[in-house]
Formats: C-alpha cells, sequence, structure tokens
C-alpha cells in the first residue's frame, strides 16, 4: 500500500492536462479517489491459453475475466490496490488500463470520414481515472532492458567465456542472433487473422531545436508528457490503414493534452486496438513484456516465460509431484516451474551440453537476482539440470509424474526427416518413467503430423486429453495434453540387446 501511496503523491506534480484543463487538486483528494477506484485491465496472453489466463486471475485476484474475441487478449476489473499483483502475474505479456471500450462501433462509409470520427473521439473520452492509473503504475511496472551490444572487432577467433570454455565468433553472432528473434516473437500476437501493427512515429521531429532552446524554460515549468498511439488492427472490412488511424488519432490527443510526440523516448503509450466492428482505447502499463523475466542465457528455440506457465498449468501440479522436461533447452520450462510450484522437484535436461550449460547459468542468475533482492543468502530453488539421452533416460520405471517439454519442430533444431525416429522413440520412453494412471505429459510441436502418427502407436500407453492451438513466432503449433494409461510399461524386444538411439 506504501508504493501506490508514495506514487499517488508524485501524481500531484505531473501535469496531465494543459492549463486551460488543469484542476486544483488536493492530496487528500487524489488519495480518497484512488482508494475507491476500480478499472478495467487488458492483458496480451500468449494465443490459445486465453482460458488459462482468465483462470490465474480469477485464482489469484479475485476478479471476474472476459475473454476477447479477438484472440490473444482478455480484460478484468479491479481495484487499483491490486495493480502491484497485477504485474506478478504468469500468464500475461503486456498490460493495459482500458480508457473506453467500444463494442460495436458504427464505421463511416468513407475514409475521412472514418478518420474524422478518429479525431473526434480523442476529445470525448474519459482519460482522467486511466491517466491516474498510469501514473501510480510507473512505481513498480518493469522497466525496459537496456541490452549490450557486443563489439564485432572484439569477438574475431576465440573468446574466453570465464569457464575455461572457447567461444568462437559464430557463437557470439548466435547470442545476437538469439536475442532479436526473442524481441521478434512479440508481435506474433493474432495467427489466425491479418493483423497491422502501426505506430504514430509524430511530426515533432522539426521542433527539437525549439525544444532545446526552451529547456531551461521548462524546467520551471509543470512537466510535459510525451507519448505516442501504437495503432492494432484486425479484420479485412476497413476503408483505411493502421498508419492513418494511429496519425489522425494521435493527432488529435496531441492537440487534446499538448503533449509531445516521441516515437522512442515517450512516457505514454496510448493503444488503439481495432478488431472488426470493436475498438478499444487503452493506456499501456508495461514498457517490456512479463515474459521476460527468468530467462538471461538465450538459445535458438527459448520458450516464453508465459506459454511455459501455460503448459505447466496444464497439468495441475500438486505437491511433492516430479516435473521433468528431457528437452530443456534454456530451461524455461523447469525454471517456471519452479518458481510457481516451489513443492514440486523439477529436473531439467537436454543431450546438447551447450543446453545443459545454458539451462544452469540461467538458474544460477536466478538465484543470484533473487538473493539480491531480498538482501540474504537464497535456499535455492528445487531444480536440477542434467545431460541425458531423451531416449534412455537414466531414471526409474513409473517415477515421473509429469512431463512438460518443447519438442524438435524440425525447424530450427533438428529436421522433420528426423523427427519420424525421434517422437515414437521419445514417447515411448516418456512412458516408461511416467506414473501409470496418475502421470501426465504436455508436449509442444509444430510437426503436428509426424506427433500424431507417433502417438496413434502408442493408444496403449498414452490417452489424448486435450489440444491447445497456439501460434510461436508465427508457426502454427499445438500444445497436446495426455495421459497416462494405467497399462505398465513392457519394454519391445531389443534388437543386440541394447536401445538404439534416433539421435
Amino acid at each position: 500500500m506504501s508504493d501506490i501511496q508514495e506514487a499517488t503523491n508524485q501524481l500531484l506534480d505531473v501535469n496531465l492536462h494543459d492549463n486551460q484543463r488543469s484542476v486544483p487538486v488536493t492530496e487528500s483528494s487524489i488519495r480518497s479517489e484512488s482508494k475507491n477506484l476500480h478499472v478495467t485491465i487488458g492483458a496480451t496472453v500468449p494465443t490459445g491459453f486465453e482460458q488459462t489466463a482468465a483462470d490465474e486471475v480469477r485464482e489469484k485476484l479475485r476478479s471476474p475475466c472476459k475473454i476477447s474475441k479477438d484472440r490473444g487478449k482478455i480484460y478484468f476489473d479491479i481495484p487499483v490496490e491490486s495493480l502491484a499483483q497485477v504485474h506478478c502475474l504468469r500468464s500475461v505479456d503486456n498490460l493495459f488500463v482500458v480508457v473506453q471500450e467500444f463494442p460495436d462501433y458504427q464505421f463511416k462509409n468513407t475514409k475521412e470520414e472514418v478518420l474524422k470520427d478518429f479525431e473526434d473521439l480523442a476529445g470525448k473520452l474519459p482519460w482522467s481515472d486511466p491517466l491516474k492509473v498510469w501514473k501510480i503504475n510507473t512505481s513498480f511496472k518493469k522497466k525496459k532492458t537496456k541490452r549490450k551490444k557486443i563489439n564485432q572487432n572484439s569477438s574475431k577467433g576465440k573468446i574466453d567465456n570465464g569457464q575455461g570454455d572457447k567461444l568462437d565468433e559464430k557463437d557470439v553472432k548466435e547470442f545476437t542472433n538469439n536475442d532479436l528473434d526473442s524481441h521478434i516473437l512479440d508481435y506474433y500476437e493474432n495467427p489466425a487473422i491479418k493483423e497491422e501493427v502501426s505506430t504514430l512515429v509524430g511530426d515533432d521531429l522539426a521542433s527539437c531545436k525549439d525544444e532545446i532552446d526552451e529547456g531551461s524554460k521548462e524546467e520551471t515549468e509543470l512537466q510535459t508528457l510525451k507519448f505516442r498511439v501504437t495503432c492494432n488492427r484486425a479484420g479485412e472490412k476497413h476503408c483505411f490503414t493502421s498508419n492513418e488511424a494511429a496519425r489522425d488519432f494521435g493527432g488529435a490527443v496531441q492537440d487534446y493534452f499538448k503533449w509531445k510526440a516521441d516515437m522512442t523516448n515517450f512516457d505514454v503509450e496510448v493503444l488503439l486496438n481495432i478488431h472488426d466492428n470493436e475498438i478499444i482505447v487503452g493506456i499501456a502499463l508495461t514498457e517490456e513484456s512479463l515474459h521476460r523475466r527468468n530467462i538471461t542465457h538465450f538459445g535458438p528455440t527459448t520458450l516464453r516465460s508465459t506459454l511455459a506457465y501455460g503448459m505447466l498449468r496444464l497439468c495441475a501440479p500438486q505437491p511433492t509431484d516430479i516435473i521433468i522436461d528431457p528437452m530443456c533447452g534454456t530451461g524455461a520450462i523447469p525454471i517456471e516451474g519452479a518458481m510457481e510450484w516451489a513443492d514440486c522437484y523439477h529436473i531439467a535436461g537436454d543431450n546438447n551440453p551447450l543446453a545443459v550449460k545454458r539451462a544452469a547459468n540461467n538458474i544460477s542468475s536466478l538465484l543470484t537476482k533473487s538473493q539480491m533482492k531480498d538482501g540474504k543468502p537464497s535456499w535455492g530453488l528445487p531444480i536440477d539440470a542434467v545431460q541425458w539421452d531423451i531416449c534412455n533416460l537414466p531414471l526409474r520405471t513409473g517415477s515421473v509424474d509429469i512431463i512438460v517439454t518443447d519438442m524438435p519442430f524440425g525447424k530450427r533444431m533438428g529436421s522433420k526427416k528426423r523427427n519420424w525416429n525421434l517422437y515414437p522413440a521419445c514417447l515411448q520412453e516418456m512412458s516408461r518413467v511416467c506414473r501409470p494412471g496418475t502421470g501426465r505429459a504436455v508436449l509442444l510441436t509444430q510437426d503436428k503430423k509426424c506427433f500424431t502418427k507417433a502417438l496413434s502407436g502408442m493408444g496403449h500407453l498414452w490417452r489424448k486429453v486435450h489440444t491447445v492451438w497456439v501460434n510461436i513466432g508465427g508457426l502454427h503449433a499445438a500444445v497436446y495434453l495426455l495421459k497416462r494409461t494405467p497399462q505398465a510399461f513392457v519394454h519391445p524386444v531389443e534388437q543386440d540387446g541394447e536401445r538404439g538411439t534416433p539421435w
């Protein structure tokens, strides 16, 4: 509550309107208004996991939640005191406060009329409460991470990574490319429909010199906010583009508030979300996606933490469950599991020693961050990282409760051809270590044809319970929830007395 009170006090020092619209307020009035303030929060979530995110909101915030017809979004009402808890949700990527919703907006017939309506709309919206929430939110929102650039000249030849290993220039380039790939994934939210995303650049670049000249003058005046407008448009029957909507609506917002347009160093990001005949105007509450919370050492196919949470939640982990990810990569799934389900034991395993090292480094980084935050030694996390062969796991038969993994798509890792041998062998070994009758598996793959074929030969050991269709970096993938049948595992007759490996 202290964070909210402190942020509320800061609200008094910010000029949200121009001088003509400013209304004198007292500290007590702001506090009382904020105390009783209820707002609607919108959140983007991994497509396909809208219901999972809605369930988490109802469970942790005790708030009703609505799933949007625009895939990948949910909406829920909260008192402003719960705003800090919203940032702790594990299933949401980005947050925004809703200014106003138009569920059935009537667009005019011509582009000029529609854009004129957008201009008129800016002055009619109830901005006051959402802007109060935006200001309070600044005290505990996650700041955007500034990533260091690697000097290409110094990366030539072999580089010592501090652990006795030598990395060549190709490894350094792989890191930077992977970091860029993880950033690009943010823009794939709607797989089933065409979506345009455009940001108002603003035409104030020419006035930069005037701003510098007036800098000393502004120090003595009330703060002037910088803003940008981002338009997300989905639908085929619009006579305007996202860029045109952002430009005209943003210009009207600028005229109304006398704010300064700035595409990069903005204080306020106004969202104009258009889906068919639905329009929702909002103000962004996150600078960086909340899925960037656990991973510091990225691999070629690092999974989002929010998607990892959704997969884990599908299996409904219970206390003392043993949960493994036999193809963990950078460890996104088991690390998310250890953070949220600390009463379970998690094992991150992979056949690639570099992947196991990345997972171990991510675990170590998370422990260090936790120790710095708490200011005392950490008791650790219920997680281990192991190098193993997925087709010959060093685990006892029937010893694992839950298996959650991101299987090779055959795109960046592996190949489609290899998957035809790998998938059946994986399912067979998973059925051996998974507990009969109660064991569960949640498997993510884009190679649906190959997986379906492999599963059809395992009907006596695995039963498909549910399928969630998701979008991973523009690829249409599926998350399969499987239940282990009560039938005991009997290993097939092996040639030469040894198990082969499809790797």
